[in-house]
């Protein structure tokens, strides 16, 4: 019973702070979450590929082009939080 209550605490103070943001703030972070999560489910599948390829060069390459992607994921999520700052 203790579990239902601190569940339900805690989604009634999520949503409490999601009312500080204004609805630009909360499309742009929606937005950026939803590219970088594309984004990095795209790095993960260059590495499974970088994994299944018996070229060793190969493999290096994609596994750099991985991390690259997944650099610009964050890049995209902390432009977002700088944009969000700038609007409030």
């Amino acid at each position: 019973m203790k579990k239902i209550v601190l569940i339900a605490a805690a989604a009634g103070l999520m949503s409490v702070a999601a009312c500080n943001k204004s609805p630009e703030a909360a499309a742009v972070e929606n937005n950026a979450d939803m590219l970088a999560d594309n984004m990095e489910m795209q790095a993960d599948n260059i590495d499974a590929m970088a994994d299944n390829t018996s070229n060793a060069a190969a493999s290096d390459v994609l596994e750099n082009v991985a991390d690259n992607v997944n650099a610009a994921a964050d890049n995209v999520r902390d432009q977002a939080d700088a944009k969000i700052d700038n609007m409030q």
